[in-house]
């Protein structure tokens, strides 16, 4: 299952999931794995780092132009149709896809060369506090597309006057080859014959029962064109935590007067804005009170199916959480459409954390958070629950140069997308010049573990740098404040490391933010105990090689600090 619902009606596509064949890189050993999977599952590849090999057939039932796409694979992914190239591609936490034109009717193997190595190649996956996993850990799927096909379609709500309106956005792209010329009766290559001719089409789309669009364009060939028009809405109920209201936006694509493609994307109308030091959704005050989340499970790794996700959202809610940040990159977009669903609302950020500015300075840095970004808002942009892009985990913003990123990423978010705000979690206490960037001004705190300082104290004295550092008048969010405990610790001292201690710190905080109504919101960190990396030293402070700072465990047993975030929670209206 990639999605929570039908995507395509008239498109044929086949999911990919199940057991591929796999070759260990190193030894040359042959395995089955699951996909999405994580290769650590396997007791012979419990911390495998490097590379493998995937590979799996694929019936194709007559010649046809198809499109690979993969949601994630971790790192970096290199994807062959027999044997021949098709596309390359970097980061576990953003999907993309190939299109082949010319394949012909029969059967084909499709390889995925995996690496989940570190070095220079990858600025973002390093070692860090959390685990870089190795596999296809993501779902897979295959589509047939004709030549001229539907690229995304981007809705966005406005509200105006009294009236819903909408913007869809859509993408129409032509692969600018013919279906049917071969190269050794496997992989197409370029049709000489291809005219150079435009493709002229026609774009016709509805929002529930409504006809809301229709619109004309023309396509070069290889080339693509985005149409855009503007539509009011009778009778619409607003996106909202308490009644999360979901509608289905057909788009389907015309070409001499017959239909040849289509895409199905599930929208809200809801607005985010930023006024008056508030974050307000629907012009309504909000106040976001949750976790900071990663995508790890003792049993599955990064490779979170369905079951273990509404499990984790189930725990969130028992909790009285409103609100999840996607520490520290995208999330898998099944996460996504039950944070739709269940009305939650997700601070989504690209992934980087924690780097310094050496780190910052490795050569592939801008280009791979140029894509990471790139990636996250073109797949994610329909989910209504998504109310703020989040950018840089405590990253080098105390420095020039580190400044001038952040600057690149915020003008690129705001290129791409106007309707949400932005921010970045902090950690440059007292020295960071970059808080007149962002939208939202962000900050991680951790009184009473790291620092042992009175929280309130140390509280006030953030407040009040931020406002003259650039940050007045924004709202402000504690993106990260907790403490570690080892699951089953218990001491009646309250000694560091045990349970009575991160629930006692947890509860000193909690106290002082809940009094403070320039607050915009408070994350815990974290939800679940997570695995880090043994590499660059991780593990020196990290008891088990687990950040240990979960109000559950790995395996989602709570702890005595569950109780403790869930007596606040329900009685803190923000």
């Amino acid at each position: 299952m990639l999605r929570l619902f039908q995507q395509h009606e008239l498109r044929k596509g086949k999911e990919l999931n199940g057991m591929w064949d796999f070759v260990r890189e190193d030894t040359g050993k042959a395995y089955r794995l699951p996909v999405p999977g994580c290769w650590e599952q396997h007791p012979d590849m419990l911390a495998y780092r490097g590379q493998g090999a995937y590979r799996t057939k694929l019936a194709v039932e007559q010649d046809t132009c198809l499109r690979l796409e993969f949601k994630g694979v971790s790192h970096t992914a290199r994807v062959f149709l027999d044997g021949e190239a098709v596309t390359e591609h970097y980061n576990a936490f953003t999907p993309f896809a190939a299109v082949i034109p010319g394949v012909k009717a029969g059967e084909h193997e499709l390889t995925v060369q995996v690496d989940n190595s570190f070095g220079e190649h990858s600025a973002l996956h390093i070692p860090n506090d959390y685990y870089t996993y190795g596999g296809i850990t993501r779902g897979v799927c295959m589509e047939e597309i004709p030549e001229v096909y539907i690229e995304r379609v981007h809705f966005t709500p406005q509200y105006r006057d009294g009236v819903w309106r909408g913007r869809t956005e859509v993408t129409v792209r032509s692969t600018g080859r013919s279906v049917g010329s071969s190269v050794n009766g496997s992989v197409s290559s370029i049709d000489s014959s291809v005219s150079c001719g435009k493709t002229a089409f026609c774009v016709s789309g509805w929002l529930g029962e409504n006809a809301m669009m229709e619109m004309a364009g023309e396509v070069e060939p290889g080339g693509e064109t985005i149409l855009t028009t503007e539509q009011e809405f009778a009778g619409i109920t607003p996106w909202t935590p308490e009644e999360p209201a979901l509608y289905l936006l057909k788009t389907r694509l015309s070409v001499d007067g017959k239909e040849i493609d289509d895409c199905i994307e599930r929208v809200g109308f809801r607005t985010v804005s930023v006024k008056g030091g508030h974050i307000l959704l629907n012009d309504s005050r909000i106040f976001m009170k949750g976790f900071n989340r990663h995508e790890d499970h003792g049993m599955c790794g990064c490779a979170i199916p369905l079951q273990l996700m509404a499990q984790d959202l189930d725990l969130m809610r028992d909790m009285g959480a409103n609100a999840v940040r996607t520490c520290h990159y995208p999330n898998d977009e099944l996460f996504l459409d039950l944070c739709d669903e269940r009305g939650i609302l997700v601070w989504e950020e690209n992934h980087a954390r924690g780097l310094d500015l050496e780190h910052m300075m490795n050569p592939n840095f801008d280009r791979q958070c140029e894509d990471c970004i790139r990636e996250m808002i073109e797949n994610h942009y329909n989910h209504p629950s998504i109310v703020i892009w989040g950018i840089l985990n405590e990253c080098a913003s105390e420095t020039e140069e580190g400044r001038k990123k952040y600057a690149a990423q915020y003008a690129q978010i705001r290129r791409m997308d106007q309707s949400r705000p932005t921010t970045s979690a902090t950690c440059r206490h007292f020295t960071d010049i970059c808080l007149d960037l962002p939208d939202v001004v962000s900050f991680n705190m951790y009184s009473g573990w790291y620092q042992d300082v009175p929280v309130k104290e140390r509280h006030e004295q953030e407040m009040d740098w931020i406002a003259s550092a650039g940050g007045a008048g924004k709202p402000v969010i504690v993106s990260e404040f907790g403490a570690a405990a080892i699951y089953g610790c218990r001491d009646r001292s309250r000694c560091k490391w045990s349970e009575e201690r991160q629930a006692d710190i947890i509860r000193e905080n909690l106290e002082v933010y809940q009094k403070d109504p320039r607050l915009s919101g408070a994350f815990i960190w974290q939800f679940a105990d997570c695995r880090v990396t043994e590499e660059g030293g991780w593990f020196a402070t990290r008891a088990r090689s687990h950040n240990n700072k979960g109000v559950v465990d790995e395996y989602r047993r709570p702890k005595i600090a569950y109780d403790t975030v869930k007596e606040f929670f329900e009685n803190w209206n923000g």
